[in-house]
Order: C-alpha cells, then structure tokens, then sequence
C-alpha cells in the first residue's frame, strides 16, 4: 500500500513537472492546409506575412514575463515573413495534389519492371506471352524488387581489397571496429551504403540478400507506426553478423521512397520542436520515429520531455506506441546486447532513413540510455537532410566526436535533400558531424591541406558542410545543370571505364536525363552513393604519409 501511494506521488509529481516544461515549450508548425492559392500569390507578390500557414503556441505572445519572449515572438514574425515558407507550401501543396499518381505511377512502374525482369526482358516477355507462360510479380515475394532495386541491381558486399564473403572471421575483423584515427571505416561504409540501398525493399528480399548474399544472420523487418499520418510508413531491419556471439549489429531506416507523396512532403517540411537542453529537432522526422503528433502537441511533450517515462494512462499499454520504430528498435537492439556481450551496433540510412538513423541514437542520449550508447560504433547516413539548429550539433558532437569520430555523414554532390531544410536567418538548420562530400568525379572532397611546418607531415581539415549548402542559388544554377549533363555522359561510360558492375540501366539513364532539367533529385539516387564508397578517392590518403 506504500509502495501504491509513493507511485502514485511521484507520478503526481511528473504530471506536474510536465505540465510546467510545456508551458514553456517552443514549436513552430508549417500548416499548407491553412490556406488556399490567393493567401500563397498574396505572400508571393505583394510582401504579404506567411502567417497564416503558421501555428505555434500562444505562450510566445502571452508570457511576457519570460525574458526571451521578445526574442521569440521576433524570430517567429520574421520566420512568417520569409520566402522560404512560402516554397515550402508550395512544394507540399504540389506534392499532395499529386499524391495519388504519384502512388498509382509508382504502383504500375513498380510491376512493369518486376514483369520484365521476371520475363527475362521484352523479348522473353513477347515470347512467354505467345507460349502462355508470362510470370506474374506478386509484390511482397522474394523476388519483388522495388524501383531503386531496379535502378541499382547490385546487392553484393565489395570485396575489392577486402576478405571473400566466405572468410566470415576475417571479414568480421574487418567491419567491427574504428580507424583510431577518426577516420571513416571503409568496409564498414560500404555495408552501410548496401544495406541503406537494401532498405528499400520488402521483408523477404532483405532476408534472402542477408542471408544468401552476404552470409549474415537476419533479425526482423519492421513496419513501424506514424501517429501522423495515421499509417505504418516507417520501416527499418536488423542484422548481426552471425547467430551467436555476434561482434556487429547494424540497423537500417528506409528512407524516401520515390512516389511516396507523405516521404516527400516530410523531407520538405520546415515544422520543428525545441526540446529544452537539446535543441530545435524537425517534427516530421520526430513523427516518423513515432515519437508524437503534431496534431496533438502533449504526445512529443511525454515522449520528448519526460525523460522516456510514460505518466498518463494512454500511454501505457499496447497501444499504437508500442509499434513506433524508436520503441521497437530499442527493444530488439536491447535483448540482442544482452545476448551478445561482445557486440556493437551501427546506424544506417539514405535519405529519410538517414534522418532517422542519426535521430535513434539522439533520443538514446535524451533518455539517457547511456548503456546503449558505450556500445554504439558508429552512425553512416546518406544523402541525410538537416534534422534541427546548431545547438543540436553541439549537443550530440559532445556525444559522438570524442575521443575519435563516430558520426559519418556521406553527401554526393549536387544532391538536393542534404540541403532541406533551409539553412538561412529564419530557420537556421545546421548540418553537424563529420562530412564526406563526393564530387561527380567521385573524389571526396577536404578542406585546404595547411603545411605543419614539417615537409613531410600535413594536417587535413575535415569538411562540416556541403558546397551550395541551400542548393536554390542563382549563381550556381548554370554550372548545376552542366553537371547533370556530365552525369549522363558518364553514365554512357562508365561500365567501360570502371568494370561492368557499374554499367547503368535503361532507368538510371532515364532518371539522368530528367537529372538535366531536375539535378538535384536524381543525384539523390543511391547508385550515386554505393559509386562514391567504392569508387572515391580521397586527397587525405594522398597527404599523410
């Protein structure tokens, strides 16, 4: 009966603890829904305020005994001015509108190319059709490949200097620990490229490839809840290296998928949340991870503000956060450490799988789940867009830069959605961790190589940020569409050049050619970033001799 009475004290006392951090809880939330075309020309054309589209809490405005309310409400009206509100509206407006074809094109695309591939191509197509014996995709199956399976066709691990697949021990060695150095390891790297492309795919082509093709032990697929969107739309697996005794588990997040019109719309989304101590955090990707709605802000206060504990009675249960991808990776990652006394695990992702991939471990450090933590190895994201401010990146910089590095971020050069959100006065979204940036010849990218003084030793500089950061840039434009044309040539070549394992598809030179009107989406293709890992060539391996 003590016992009783003290929990229920102390949850008393949570409540009201939650309760005061929300009355000081800042977010601001881009609502497209809240106005039509003429609000959207009023703001384009004749300076009107973007306020409108705006939702954010009435305390900014109200507690004016707060010191930096003033700071506050100024930050907001400035942000409603902004031009940037109005392209983000405007895209997500565009990309809702278009949402259904987008879903049927994807759909019809999706077995057009499992028709032909499973038919041996157009002529065994024609010709099983005249024998009656044309074989029909079953989505779901083993051998339904998703669009970016079919624009990228490889699944095999590299092994160009490294162990065969077959010598599992040495292959292991390999993948399992950091250069001391800081510096990025390379097989580990391609892993992570190979399996944040494999993440796109459904559950049983990820087993068969973990299986079969890279003799792994396959864990579990998730379909994850997103209380936002009301659907499972965020999905994620994991692997070990082996059954028993396992040296590496890593975790894959899928990530933007193409004719997904609610990926696009969240990738585009400029809605964040301050969390207090940590930082502002983009709140679709909050949502993603099933960590709240925005739609009811109290559900990212008990998640976000409330150390991970649950206090109210709707939280408790099986309910649908009990499907969310934060508390069903954690749970799994939990009881496979525990298994596997030995084992470190790793965080991947591409595009919106990046996002969420450099998110998991973020709320770990928010929970304090500092057990998990001393077990992390690394974090390799690609093609990742901004996830919250500077604060953020000082926060988990402190977390994941020291003693040596273990947040990779992979940018390939001209790739729009590294650079979303804006990074500018108003919004102020910072890239953080150690950037490895490839240029369309794939040579990765450093600052300036500064002499020590001692002829034979150079200090090179790692590179925090992409060039073009905001990508939407007048002066860059001509030059951004040059490259899309020299991306399309190569793409014409480079299977002669580099070895018939690079050879591009009929597809991948179609996303090319829309890549000379559009270069910022089809640089963001993951054949882009598996060519970067295998094929790049770093000025830093040229000066530290």
């Amino acid at each position: 009966m003590i016992m009783a009475g003290n929990s229920s004290s102390m949850s008393v006392e949570d409540d009201d603890a939650l309760l005061l951090q929300s009355r000081r809880r800042r977010y601001l939330i881009v609502r497209p829904e809240k106005g039509g075309i003429w609000d959207l020309l009023g703001s384009a054309l004749w300076g009107g305020e973007a306020c409108k589209f705006l939702e954010t809490n009435d305390h900014i405005d109200h507690q004016v005994e707060v010191l930096d309310d003033a700071a506050d409400r100024d930050e907001v009206y400035r942000t409603a001015s902004s031009w940037v509100i109005l392209v983000s509206v405007i895209a997500r407006k565009i990309i809702s509108t278009v949402g259904k074809p987008m879903e049927y094109t994807g759909y019809a695309l999706d077995f057009f190319l499992n028709l032909l591939s499973l038919n041996g191509g157009l002529s065994g197509l024609l010709l099983n059709f005249l024998l009656g014996k044309v074989v029909i995709p079953e989505r779901g199956s083993a051998t339904f490949i998703s669009t970016i399976g079919h624009l990228d066709g490889r699944i095999d691990l590299y092994n160009k200097g490294s162990p065969a697949p077959d010598d599992h021990d040495q292959l292991v060695q390999l993948l399992g620990g950091q250069d001391s150095s800081g510096e990025p390891n390379r097989a580990l790297m391609d892993l992570c490229v190979m399996a944040s492309k494999l993440a796109y795919e459904n559950a049983k082509v990820v087993q068969t490839v973990v299986s079969r093709h890279w003799k792994m032990h396959f864990v579990d697929f998730f379909n994850c809840w997103n209380d936002f969107q009301k659907q499972m739309s965020t999905q994620v697996f994991i692997l070990c290296d082996k059954p028993r005794d396992a040296k590496l588990i890593l975790i894959s997040f899928r990530g933007t998928e193409p004719f997904d019109a609610d990926d696009w719309c969240t990738d585009f989304d400029y809605s964040w949340y301050e969390i207090p101590k940590l930082g502002k955090v983009h709140m679709g990707f909050i949502e993603a991870m099933g960590l709240g709605n925005r739609n009811d802000i109290s559900t990212l206060d008990h998640h976000l503000q409330s150390g991970g504990r649950f206090t109210t009675n709707r939280d408790q249960g099986n309910g649908d956060w009990q499907k969310s991808a934060y508390y069903l990776v954690k749970k799994k990652l939990k009881r496979l450490l525990a298994e596997n006394k030995d084992a470190k695990f790793v965080v991947t992702g591409h595009s919106l799988g990046a996002a969420l991939a450099i998110l998991f471990p973020t709320v770990l450090l928010l929970h304090q789940e500092d057990e998990l933590m001393k077990r992390l190895l690394g974090v390799y994201t690609f093609g990742q867009p901004r996830i919250g401010n500077a604060q953020l990146g000082k926060f988990m910089a402190a977390h994941l830069e020291h003693p040596s590095h273990k947040y990779f971020r992979v940018v390939y050069c001209n790739d729009l959605v590294p650079r979303l959100p804006y990074d500018d006065k108003t919004f102020l979204y910072k890239h953080f961790g150690y950037c490895l940036y490839y240029d369309s010849f794939y040579i990765e990218q450093v600052h300036d190589v500064s002499d020590m003084g001692i002829s034979s030793y150079y200090y090179v500089q790692e590179m925090q940020e992409e060039p073009n950061k905001n990508f939407f840039s007048l002066r860059n434009a001509v030059a951004v569409h040059l490259n899309a044309v020299w991306e399309l040539l190569r793409s014409l070549t480079i299977g002669y050049t580099n070895g018939p394992e690079y050879r591009e598809g009929w597809l991948s030179m179609c996303l090319r050619v829309v890549g000379v009107a559009l270069p910022g989406i089809s640089a963001h293709s993951p054949i882009n970033y598996v060519n970067s890992v295998r094929l790049g060539t770093t000025t830093q391996h040229a000066c530290l001799y």
